[in-house]
């Protein structure tokens, strides 16, 4: 099975395309720049999202669901935000076919059946959703509004792969109305802190957690928050983003609301956004020239027991009850697991298949090993076979999903760490760029004219300015002009 996929030193990217394909998360689709989610895929959307929603839950949020189109005047009401879109949008502007006349079976748009405004369909929903806050929203008493949406967008994606960049792709989107300035930042900040918790406890991902230049924020915020992570390959990608809207919004669509001194006053917003690009990240964050590794927090299966089947009857039957027991004992301990005894696959084809689907934990239970009162356990970050007993083997796997998701995530942070770079001399950044990949730590003179040059230069851009950045004079590392701090260049997706 492993000899199916293209080597990470081969080929990155064709490896990464491998393992989305034959670890059965997604495959491509009959529509252009679109894909299918298989099972495998969904079920960890379904776990990464269903954590998302207890966090966003527990900090005030509730769902709601708006319209999947958005009349064209609505996106025009915010200038940069409408500049920003434009070129993404997917445009409805009839609601009707008929038969084509010149060819049987065949259909036509009809001419008249034209819309009086064309829709968009969302690529984000910040227009639709304020021009409904209007209506939500007269006194400090409406406020704050703390809304999350579970939804798909278009976004028209000329360039596309798999979970990284498609023409659709799913997502949640927050949007918050707040009195003050001060709540407004302060949410901007707490929901940056919800995906970074997020992505390093459940994805073993570590993040950066950072400001976006004025070129690369969100189009129509006044802030954009980002978390940043690095691939295998030395390449960055956004994980999540969190935008202080400040009132640009509330402006666009005429939001007011009466202060608690009955005066009127615009309303403060933030949005804020993850998507299923996450499941892009664990592929490339995480796998390897087998297949893919996932972490057990979030992993669709963590656990799967595979039977060395017998000739012998008597032997089956308990091998099978066996497995059957250690499954009930498993689940009353909240695993999630599996007992594959389908024989029309051999163990060595299943132990292979399940390897390259990144299944934490695998358990082989023989008629040799009932006899010893054993299971050879397998963790699949490392490969490592343990024989444990059975009397044990319940507590032992609780254990190992917990230093497995402990594990990967110091195995991502320890190569991300060793490949932040300070560099101060342009050569070594270009050199650093090319050689050795990953962040490079260097000073910008905070001009929108230096920061193309460089990505006209390198293709490296400005990743984030990090939260935690000490203040420290030094020379932009292109022009040479003054800086005040350091921030994170490099390639990305």
């Amino acid at each position: 099975m492993g000899k199916e996929i293209t080597t990470r030193e081969q080929d990155y990217s064709q490896w990464y395309n491998d393992l989305v394909l034959k670890g059965g998360l997604a495959d491509y689709s009959a529509v252009r720049g679109c894909m299918v989610i298989k099972p495998h895929g969904y079920t960890l959307w379904e776990n990464m999202r269903d954590q998302l929603d207890r966090m966003f839950k527990e900090t005030g949020h509730q769902n709601a669901y708006f319209p999947l189109f958005v009349p064209k005047s609505f996106l025009e009401k915010e200038e940069g935000h409408a500049e920003g879109f434009a070129k993404e949008c997917a445009v409805v502007t009839h609601y009707r076919l008929k038969a084509d006349p010149a060819a049987n079976g065949k259909l036509i748009v009809d001419p008249e059946a034209k819309l009086e405004e064309e829709l968009i369909i969302r690529p984000t929903s910040e227009a639709i959703i304020w021009n409904t806050y209007k209506d939500w929203i007269q006194s400090y008493r409406d406020l704050p509004i703390l809304v999350n949406q579970w939804a798909n967008v278009v976004r028209w994606e000329m360039r596309t792969r798999l979970f990284l960049r498609t023409a659709e792709f799913l997502w949640q989107e927050g949007h918050t109305a707040h009195a003050t300035k001060q709540e407004a930042v302060d949410e901007t900040i707490k929901m940056l802190d919800v995906y970074a918790t997020f992505a390093e406890e459940y994805m073993a991902l570590p993040v950066v957690r950072g400001l976006k230049t004025e070129s690369e924020k969100f189009a129509g915020a006044e802030d954009t928050y980002c978390i940043e992570a690095l691939m295998q390959d030395g390449k960055a990608l956004q994980a999540g983003t969190s935008h202080f809207l400040g009132q640009n919004f509330a402006k666009a669509f005429d939001v007011k609301f009466l202060n608690k001194e009955n005066q009127l006053e615009y309303v403060w917003a933030t949005s804020w956004g993850a998507s299923t690009r996450l499941i892009g990240a664990l592929v490339m964050a995480h796998g390897d020239d087998d297949g893919l590794i996932l972490p057990p927090r979030i992993a669709p299966l963590q656990v799967v027991i595979i039977p060395i089947s017998s000739k012998d009857s008597v032997a089956q039957t308990k091998i099978n009850e066996k497995a059957q027991q250690l499954v009930k004992e498993l689940k009353a301990a909240n695993v999630s697991v599996k007992y594959d005894e389908n024989d029309n696959n051999r163990p060595g084809w299943k132990f292979a298949e399940y390897e390259m689907k990144g299944i934490p934990v695998r358990i082989a239970l023989g008629a040799r090993d009932l006899e010893k009162n054993v299971a050879e356990v397998v963790r699949r970050d490392t490969k490592e076979k343990q024989n444990i007993s059975l009397d044990a083997l319940t507590n032992h796997v609780i254990n190992l999903l917990d230093d497995i998701q402990k594990n990967m995530y110091t195995k991502a942070k320890t190569y991300r760490d060793e490949h932040i770079t300070k560099v101060d001399d342009w050569n070594k950044f270009e050199k650093i760029l090319d050689e050795k990949g990953g962040f490079i730590s260097a000073h910008w003179d905070g001009t929108r004219e230096t920061e193309e040059a460089i990505k006209e230069k390198t293709k490296a851009t400005i990743r984030c300015i990090p939260l935690n950045a000490e203040q420290e004079n030094g020379k932009c590392i292109l022009t040479g002009k003054p800086s005040k701090q350091r921030v994170l260049f490099a390639r990305a997706y």
